[in-house]
Protein backbone atom coordinates (compact mmCIF):
# COMPACT_ATOMS: atom_id res chain seq x y z
CA UNK A 1 0.00 0.00 0.00
CA UNK A 2 1.28 3.26 -0.79
CA UNK A 3 2.20 5.93 2.12
CA UNK A 4 1.36 8.67 0.16
CA UNK A 5 -1.91 10.55 0.02
CA UNK A 6 -3.02 9.73 -3.37
CA UNK A 7 -2.20 6.34 -5.08
CA UNK A 8 -3.02 7.80 -8.40
CA UNK A 9 -2.82 11.51 -9.55
CA UNK A 10 -4.31 11.43 -13.23
CA UNK A 11 -3.20 14.79 -15.08
CA UNK A 12 -5.71 14.43 -18.14
CA UNK A 13 -9.33 15.10 -20.16
CA UNK A 14 -12.69 15.13 -18.59
CA UNK A 15 -15.25 14.98 -21.68
CA UNK A 16 -18.68 14.55 -21.92
CA UNK A 17 -19.54 11.46 -24.00
CA UNK A 18 -22.67 12.12 -26.28
CA UNK A 19 -23.47 8.21 -27.81
CA UNK A 20 -25.50 6.72 -30.16
CA UNK A 21 -25.54 3.73 -31.52
CA UNK A 22 -25.83 2.46 -35.65
CA UNK A 23 -26.61 -0.30 -36.97
CA UNK A 24 -24.24 0.89 -39.40
CA UNK A 25 -21.87 3.89 -39.83
CA UNK A 26 -23.00 6.45 -42.66
CA UNK A 27 -21.02 7.22 -46.24
CA UNK A 28 -19.92 10.36 -46.97
CA UNK A 29 -23.14 12.52 -47.42
CA UNK A 30 -25.37 9.96 -46.39
CA UNK A 31 -28.36 9.86 -43.48
CA UNK A 32 -28.95 7.12 -40.83
CA UNK A 33 -30.98 6.58 -38.18
CA UNK A 34 -29.74 5.95 -34.89
CA UNK A 35 -30.67 4.95 -31.00
CA UNK A 36 -31.91 7.70 -28.78
CA UNK A 37 -28.96 9.83 -27.52
CA UNK A 38 -27.04 8.98 -24.13
CA UNK A 39 -25.27 11.39 -22.22
CA UNK A 40 -22.13 9.73 -20.52
CA UNK A 41 -18.99 11.35 -17.88
CA UNK A 42 -15.78 10.79 -20.28
CA UNK A 43 -12.42 11.91 -21.48
CA UNK A 44 -9.64 9.63 -21.04
CA UNK A 45 -8.17 11.38 -17.92
CA UNK A 46 -11.69 11.05 -16.21
CA UNK A 47 -12.20 7.86 -18.13
CA UNK A 48 -8.95 6.55 -16.14
CA UNK A 49 -9.35 8.22 -12.63
CA UNK A 50 -12.97 6.78 -12.38
CA UNK A 51 -11.96 3.26 -13.11
CA UNK A 52 -9.01 3.52 -10.46
CA UNK A 53 -11.33 4.91 -7.65
CA UNK A 54 -13.83 2.26 -8.11
CA UNK A 55 -11.35 -0.20 -7.14
CA UNK A 56 -10.55 1.14 -4.48
CA UNK A 57 -7.64 4.09 -5.51
CA UNK A 58 -7.36 7.20 -3.67
CA UNK A 59 -7.38 9.10 -6.85
CA UNK A 60 -6.71 13.06 -7.11
CA UNK A 61 -7.37 14.67 -11.07
CA UNK A 62 -5.70 17.96 -12.41
CA UNK A 63 -6.84 19.65 -15.62
CA UNK A 64 -9.94 21.96 -16.96
CA UNK A 65 -13.66 21.45 -17.23
CA UNK A 66 -16.03 24.07 -18.93
CA UNK A 67 -18.24 26.74 -17.38
CA UNK A 68 -21.09 25.13 -19.10
CA UNK A 69 -23.60 22.49 -17.89
CA UNK A 70 -21.46 20.13 -19.23
CA UNK A 71 -18.49 20.93 -17.04
CA UNK A 72 -20.53 21.05 -13.69
CA UNK A 73 -21.59 17.15 -15.31
CA UNK A 74 -18.32 15.51 -15.61
CA UNK A 75 -17.42 17.35 -12.23
CA UNK A 76 -20.08 15.68 -10.15
CA UNK A 77 -19.19 12.57 -11.94
CA UNK A 78 -15.39 12.67 -10.60
CA UNK A 79 -16.96 13.62 -7.38
CA UNK A 80 -19.48 10.99 -7.13
CA UNK A 81 -16.84 8.30 -7.64
CA UNK A 82 -14.38 10.13 -4.75
CA UNK A 83 -11.84 11.63 -7.22
CA UNK A 84 -9.95 14.53 -5.42
CA UNK A 85 -11.49 17.38 -8.15
CA UNK A 86 -9.47 20.16 -5.47
CA UNK A 87 -7.45 20.88 -9.22
CA UNK A 88 -10.17 20.54 -11.86
CA UNK A 89 -9.99 24.17 -12.74
CA UNK A 90 -13.16 25.55 -14.09
CA UNK A 91 -12.42 27.65 -17.41
CA UNK A 92 -14.77 29.93 -19.55
CA UNK A 93 -16.02 28.21 -22.16
CA UNK A 94 -17.26 24.50 -23.24
CA UNK A 95 -16.01 21.60 -21.52
CA UNK A 96 -14.83 18.72 -24.11
CA UNK A 97 -17.15 17.00 -25.51
CA UNK A 98 -17.05 13.08 -27.37
CA UNK A 99 -19.53 12.20 -30.21
CA UNK A 100 -19.35 8.36 -30.02
CA UNK A 101 -20.87 6.10 -32.40
CA UNK A 102 -21.08 2.06 -31.28
CA UNK A 103 -21.65 -0.44 -34.33
CA UNK A 104 -23.82 -3.59 -34.05
CA UNK A 105 -20.45 -5.49 -32.46
CA UNK A 106 -19.79 -3.06 -29.70
CA UNK A 107 -17.05 -0.85 -31.90
CA UNK A 108 -17.14 2.46 -31.40
CA UNK A 109 -15.91 5.47 -33.52
CA UNK A 110 -15.26 8.88 -32.09
CA UNK A 111 -14.58 12.43 -32.65
CA UNK A 112 -13.65 15.12 -29.90
CA UNK A 113 -14.02 18.43 -29.43
CA UNK A 114 -11.35 19.13 -26.40
CA UNK A 115 -13.14 22.57 -25.66
CA UNK A 116 -11.53 23.19 -22.08
CA UNK A 117 -8.74 20.34 -22.38
CA UNK A 118 -7.04 22.31 -24.83
CA UNK A 119 -6.25 24.97 -22.47
CA UNK A 120 -4.30 22.27 -19.46
CA UNK A 121 -1.28 24.24 -19.28
CA UNK A 122 2.54 23.90 -18.14
CA UNK A 123 1.48 26.71 -15.86
CA UNK A 124 -1.43 24.25 -14.02
CA UNK A 125 1.32 21.59 -13.66
CA UNK A 126 3.24 23.89 -11.52
CA UNK A 127 0.67 24.94 -9.63
CA UNK A 128 -0.03 21.41 -8.59
CA UNK A 129 2.99 20.73 -7.59
CA UNK A 130 2.13 18.94 -4.05
CA UNK A 131 -0.31 17.23 -5.62
CA UNK A 132 2.36 15.58 -7.53
CA UNK A 133 4.70 14.87 -4.81
CA UNK A 134 1.48 13.14 -2.81
CA UNK A 135 1.15 10.79 -5.32
CA UNK A 136 2.70 7.58 -6.26
CA UNK A 137 1.53 6.84 -9.57
CA UNK A 138 0.77 9.70 -12.13
CA UNK A 139 -1.10 8.70 -14.97
CA UNK A 140 -0.86 11.18 -18.33
CA UNK A 141 -2.27 10.66 -22.16
CA UNK A 142 -2.86 13.05 -24.87
CA UNK A 143 -6.40 14.60 -24.77
CA UNK A 144 -4.41 17.61 -23.73
CA UNK A 145 -1.67 19.50 -24.81
CA UNK A 146 1.54 17.70 -25.49
CA UNK A 147 3.46 20.45 -23.16
CA UNK A 148 1.40 19.78 -20.35
CA UNK A 149 2.13 16.08 -20.51
CA UNK A 150 5.67 16.13 -20.78
CA UNK A 151 5.44 19.19 -17.76
CA UNK A 152 3.70 16.72 -15.88
CA UNK A 153 5.69 13.61 -16.20
CA UNK A 154 9.13 16.09 -15.54
CA UNK A 155 6.97 16.81 -11.97
CA UNK A 156 6.30 13.20 -11.58
CA UNK A 157 9.57 12.30 -11.92
CA UNK A 158 11.10 14.95 -9.74
CA UNK A 159 8.37 14.21 -6.79
CA UNK A 160 9.66 10.23 -7.36
CA UNK A 161 6.66 9.29 -8.78
CA UNK A 162 5.79 6.70 -11.65
CA UNK A 163 4.78 7.91 -14.89
CA UNK A 164 1.89 5.82 -16.77
CA UNK A 165 2.13 7.46 -20.19
CA UNK A 166 -1.46 6.22 -22.51
CA UNK A 167 0.13 7.64 -25.84
CA UNK A 168 -3.70 7.77 -27.07
CA UNK A 169 -4.65 9.83 -29.53
CA UNK A 170 -1.57 8.82 -31.25
CA UNK A 171 0.71 11.80 -31.79
CA UNK A 172 4.38 12.24 -31.87
CA UNK A 173 6.23 12.96 -28.42
CA UNK A 174 9.72 14.10 -27.58
CA UNK A 175 11.93 11.36 -26.51
CA UNK A 176 12.07 13.11 -23.29
CA UNK A 177 8.66 12.03 -22.44
CA UNK A 178 8.93 8.06 -23.50
CA UNK A 179 12.22 7.91 -21.26
CA UNK A 180 10.11 8.54 -18.50
CA UNK A 181 7.35 6.57 -19.06
CA UNK A 182 7.30 3.16 -17.00
CA UNK A 183 5.37 1.67 -18.50
CA UNK A 184 4.28 3.46 -22.03
CA UNK A 185 0.75 1.78 -22.67
CA UNK A 186 0.07 1.58 -26.66
CA UNK A 187 -2.63 -0.65 -28.39
CA UNK A 188 -1.90 -2.02 -31.64
CA UNK A 189 -3.13 0.90 -33.66
CA UNK A 190 -0.23 3.25 -31.33
CA UNK A 191 2.51 1.04 -31.75
CA UNK A 192 2.22 0.88 -35.20
CA UNK A 193 2.12 4.65 -35.35
CA UNK A 194 5.45 4.56 -33.48
CA UNK A 195 6.28 2.19 -35.82
CA UNK A 196 7.10 -0.80 -34.04
CA UNK A 197 4.73 -3.52 -32.51
CA UNK A 198 6.67 -5.36 -31.46
CA UNK A 199 7.73 -4.50 -27.08
CA UNK A 200 10.92 -4.98 -27.60
CA UNK A 201 11.58 -2.65 -30.34
CA UNK A 202 9.41 0.17 -28.34
CA UNK A 203 11.73 -0.52 -25.36
CA UNK A 204 14.01 0.44 -27.34
CA UNK A 205 12.79 3.79 -28.27
CA UNK A 206 13.79 4.56 -24.42
CA UNK A 207 10.44 3.87 -21.83
CA UNK A 208 11.72 1.55 -19.15
CA UNK A 209 8.67 -0.26 -19.66
CA UNK A 210 6.09 -1.32 -22.36
CA UNK A 211 2.60 -2.54 -22.68
CA UNK A 212 0.64 -3.32 -25.48
CA UNK A 213 -3.11 -3.96 -25.67
CA UNK A 214 -4.57 -5.70 -28.01
CA UNK A 215 -8.18 -6.05 -27.18
CA UNK A 216 -9.91 -9.24 -27.11
CA UNK A 217 -6.54 -10.77 -27.83
CA UNK A 218 -5.32 -9.53 -23.99
CA UNK A 219 -1.73 -7.54 -23.47
CA UNK A 220 2.03 -8.19 -23.60
CA UNK A 221 4.37 -6.38 -21.76
CA UNK A 222 7.61 -5.36 -21.75
CA UNK A 223 10.45 -4.62 -19.27
CA UNK A 224 14.03 -5.55 -18.18
CA UNK A 225 12.99 -9.02 -17.02
CA UNK A 226 11.87 -10.14 -20.75
CA UNK A 227 8.13 -10.29 -22.48
CA UNK A 228 5.12 -11.83 -21.33
CA UNK A 229 1.78 -12.61 -22.91
CA UNK A 230 -1.39 -11.62 -20.46
CA UNK A 231 -4.52 -13.25 -21.30
CA UNK A 232 -7.87 -11.30 -21.23
CA UNK A 233 -11.50 -13.37 -20.46
CA UNK A 234 -13.64 -13.96 -22.92
CA UNK A 235 -16.21 -11.64 -22.96
CA UNK A 236 -19.30 -10.67 -25.66
CA UNK A 237 -18.30 -7.44 -26.00
CA UNK A 238 -21.24 -4.86 -25.98
CA UNK A 239 -19.34 -2.10 -26.31
CA UNK A 240 -15.84 -1.18 -25.88
CA UNK A 241 -16.21 2.50 -25.23
CA UNK A 242 -13.57 3.30 -22.69
CA UNK A 243 -12.14 0.00 -21.94
CA UNK A 244 -8.73 1.04 -22.95
CA UNK A 245 -8.72 3.88 -19.85
CA UNK A 246 -10.46 0.74 -17.88
CA UNK A 247 -7.14 -1.38 -18.08
CA UNK A 248 -5.21 1.65 -17.79
CA UNK A 249 -6.70 3.31 -14.74
CA UNK A 250 -6.35 -0.19 -12.98
CA UNK A 251 -3.21 -1.15 -14.10
CA UNK A 252 -1.78 2.98 -12.65
CA UNK A 253 -3.62 1.54 -9.64
CA UNK A 254 -1.96 -1.93 -8.71
CA UNK A 255 1.07 -0.42 -9.77
CA UNK A 256 1.11 2.29 -6.96
CA UNK A 257 0.22 -0.58 -4.89
CA UNK A 258 3.48 -2.54 -5.68
CA UNK A 259 2.06 -5.16 -8.22
CA UNK A 260 4.94 -5.97 -10.56
CA UNK A 261 4.33 -5.06 -14.30
CA UNK A 262 2.79 -8.83 -15.42
CA UNK A 263 1.12 -8.77 -12.42
CA UNK A 264 -0.49 -5.24 -12.76
CA UNK A 265 -1.50 -6.20 -16.41
CA UNK A 266 -3.51 -9.05 -16.13
CA UNK A 267 -5.24 -7.56 -13.34
CA UNK A 268 -6.22 -4.57 -15.47
CA UNK A 269 -7.26 -7.22 -18.69
CA UNK A 270 -9.75 -8.43 -16.17
CA UNK A 271 -10.81 -5.10 -15.57
CA UNK A 272 -11.08 -3.80 -19.57
CA UNK A 273 -12.66 -7.07 -20.01
CA UNK A 274 -15.43 -6.48 -17.01
CA UNK A 275 -16.07 -2.96 -18.54
CA UNK A 276 -16.64 -4.36 -22.49
CA UNK A 277 -19.77 -6.14 -21.43
CA UNK A 278 -21.99 -3.18 -20.43
CA UNK A 279 -22.81 0.03 -22.61
CA UNK A 280 -20.74 3.47 -21.89
CA UNK A 281 -17.11 4.33 -20.51
CA UNK A 282 -17.89 4.91 -17.07
CA UNK A 283 -21.00 3.56 -16.55
CA UNK A 284 -19.16 0.09 -17.35
CA UNK A 285 -16.38 0.43 -15.16
CA UNK A 286 -16.54 -2.35 -12.05
CA UNK A 287 -16.14 -1.91 -8.79
CA UNK A 288 -14.55 -5.19 -6.59
CA UNK A 289 -17.21 -6.57 -5.71
CA UNK A 290 -18.46 -6.43 -9.60
CA UNK A 291 -15.41 -7.48 -11.21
Amino acid sequence: MSAKPYDVLVAGSVNVDLVVRVDRRPAAGETVLGSDLATHPGGKGANQAVAAARLGARVAFLGRAGSDVHGDFVRDALRGDGVNTDHLITTPGPNGVALITVGPEGDNSIIVSPGANARVSEDDVTAAAPLFAAASVVSLQLEIPLAAVVAAARAAAAAGARVVFNLSPAAAVPDELLALCDPLVVNEHEAAFLGDADPAGLLARGPRSVVITRGADGAVVADHTGVTEVPTPRVRAVDTTGAGDAFTGSLSWRLSQGDDLATAARFAARVGAAAVRRPGAQSSFPTMETL
